[in-house]
């Protein structure tokens, strides 16, 4: 190699490391930096009620494990069959009274939002998705329903029932009783 190209290329490599050393040295370190295969690092959640070939039942969203409780959950002991409503019935009682008119507007309130959907407004079963095609629910306004121990509508609104899903997820357990409040009112106003 002739002495001119022996310094071209020293120059070059000076160059690229001139470059890299000012390239490092300029670094924000408010901006992302450049990510080489960032699927490996995040990769992308599966949909929640997608089929599965390799988990179990065929389905992403699991079960919870036997035992189990959530976070901020409160154990509740009574089975998801009619014999677990009946125990829930005889054995639990309404911490709320029905003239404490604070915890019945907090009832109507969650009321309005998680049951009025099926229910009505009115408890009745006509609420705004069966008029788009689901199944009606039982009236709330029915001899069956108003017959029922608080702590077995409790349970029905904790487990689910029938074609409703459990609705622990969706209303604490001092709001359920709350609910109940709500609904023994309507009842009573549609005797």
């Amino acid at each position: 190699m002739s002495e001119g190209r022996r310094t071209a290329l020293a120059w070059g490599i000076v160059l690229v490391a001139l470059f890299t050393a000012r390239s490092a040295l300029s670094i924000d370190p408010e901006q992302r930096g450049r990510e080489f295969l960032p699927d490996m690092v995040e990769s992308l959640a599966a949909e929640s009620f997608a089929a599965s070939a390799v988990l179990p039942g065929g389905h992403v969203q699991q079960p919870l494990a036997d035992g189990v409780v959530l976070l901020g959950a409160r154990p509740f002991p009574y089975a998801s069959d009619v014999a677990g409503a009946e125990a829930a019935g005889r054995e639990l009682a309404n911490p709320w009274r029905a003239d404490d008119a604070v915890a019945r507007a907090r009832g109507a309130e969650r009321y309005a939002i998680a049951c009025a959907p099926c229910h009505g407004g009115d408890g009745g079963g006509r609420g705004p998705v069966v008029e788009r095609g689901m199944v009606p629910p039982p009236s709330l306004l029915a001899a069956r329903a108003r017959a029922l121990p608080d702590g077995h509508l409790f349970h029905v609104i904790t487990r689910g029932q029938g074609n409703m899903a459990p609705h622990a997820a969706l209303v604490a357990p001092d709001d359920r009783w709350k609910v109940i409040l709500h609904v023994r009112a309507l009842q009573e106003a549609n005797r």
